[in-house]
């Protein structure tokens, strides 16, 4: 395969010290300003954050990513206040203290900018950002690819270790707009965009991208490749057998249910069946 951009190190190997990885991810419940917040102490926010973490890592997980999944109908960057990053920094930091797990940030809609300072600020390793090049229609509208502002800001802040996973093809949205150009081409902007690892994504949460969209991707790209939604016990090792990782969340909460908290029976019975495919690894 030909070279996109520079060559750089892997970023899962470099984060999580691990060929494969599977990370959880901590959907925040709504914070102070966000239409379902009903007034819960944000003490009782964060607890609830380090419940999810410590189930999570206790269950085997190799990493965490924090977002403010409560904050639904998530709102476009421009619109995306100062307290949503301020917010999602002290949990971070609060997780990094007390774990010390491989973290990562995403902050909805696609606001790769509160993002990467949310990272720096709470001592994150890597953001993830849904719409890194290109542009599709989106629940929250328009949405463009956010590499070029982000990038431009993460080197003011000096802050170049902290990588970025970006989606390829990106669930909740239409890409008609885009619809003359293969996935992989798609995938191919993302790397040549110096993102650092792909992931694949079905259309909503708790959907899984197909095998023959995976591999579409695969080889498109040398980058690090996860699967970021609908992951289950009864597909990890399928998946892990073609990707570097997993981001899984629904699977592991009370019932299935992504607003429930993370059941930490669920978590070691997921990792004891994706044992296998990363133990090949």
């Amino acid at each position: 395969m030909a070279s996109i951009s520079a060559e750089k190190s892997n970023a899962i190997q470099d984060i999580f010290s691990r060929k494969k990885a599977v990370i959880g991810v901590i959907h925040c419940d709504a914070f102070p300003g966000a239409p379902k917040y009903r007034g819960k102490p944000v003490r009782d926010i964060i607890d609830r954050a380090l419940r999810d973490a410590e189930n999570y890592l206790s269950g085997g997980v190799h990493g965490l990513i924090v977002e403010n999944h409560g904050d639904i109908p998530f709102a476009k960057p421009e619109d995306i206040g100062p307290e949503t990053a301020a917010f999602l920094a002290v949990i971070t930091e609060k997780i990094r203290e007390r774990f010390g797990a491989p973290l990562g940030i995403n902050v909805l809609a696609n606001a790769a900018i509160p993002a990467i300072a949310t990272a720096l600020a709470g001592g994150a390793s890597f953001v993830r950002v849904n719409q890194w090049a290109n542009a599709y229609i989106a629940n929250e509208g328009f949405i463009e690819g956010a590499a070029a502002k982000a990038l431009r800001y993460r080197n003011q802040l000096r802050a170049d270790h902290i990588r970025v996973f970006a989606d390829s093809h990106v669930k909740h949205g239409s890409h008609a707009i885009v619809a003359d150009r293969s996935i992989q081409e798609l995938t191919r902007d993302v790397d040549f965009f110096e993102a650092d690892a792909v992931i694949a994504t079905g259309q909503r949460t708790g959907d899984s991208a197909t095998l023959s969209e995976i591999d579409e991707i695969r080889v498109a790209t040398e980058l690090p490749l996860l699967v970021g939604s609908g992951v289950t016990p009864a597909n990890v090792c399928q998946i892990l057998g073609r990707t570097q990782g997993v981001i899984v969340a629904s699977t592991m909460k009370v019932d299935g249910v992504w607003w429930n908290e993370v059941e930490l029976a669920r978590v070691k019975h997921f990792m004891s069946v994706a044992q296998a495919a990363l133990e090949e690894a």
